[in-house]
């Protein structure tokens, strides 16, 4: 059975820095896209970064752009997201994403029909 087990949530302040990390067992993801999405509280869930098995494509949402780092150890079926200059507004739950593709159309990359799920670590900016 595949896992996703994602740490490195928290409570801090604006501008602080956070790394999140995903796990993977159960399965390789060594040939696969996987990422991270979040979701707010009344918001639906949102993309925020992924990265294709061979780091050929690294899409991240315009909302992160310049201060998210998303980053893969193969080898160790790892994900990991570093936030810089994190704002109120990142605050969320932050969820792993494993399998399905990055696609690209019209130069914007597009992560979808993505197939496990993390069940999320909590991530709260204070102003």
């Amino acid at each position: 059975q595949v896992r996703l087990v994602e740490s490195g949530g928290g409570l801090v302040q604006a501008g602080a820095s956070l790394r999140l990390s995903c796990a993977a067992s159960g399965g390789s993801f060594s040939r696969d896209a996987m990422g991270w999405f979040r979701q707010a509280p009344g918001k639906e869930r949102e993309f925020v970064a992924a990265m294709t098995w061979t780091g050929s494509a690294t899409p991240y949402a315009d909302s992160v752009l310049g201060r998210a780092t998303i980053s893969r150890d193969i080898a160790k079926n790892t994900v990991h997201l570093q936030m810089d200059s994190l704002k109120p507004e990142d605050t969320a739950i932050y969820y792993c994403a494993g399998g399905g593709e990055i696609t690209a159309s019209g130069g914007r990359f597009t992560y979808e029909r993505v197939q496990y799920w993390g069940r999320g670590t909590q991530v709260t900016v204070s102003s």
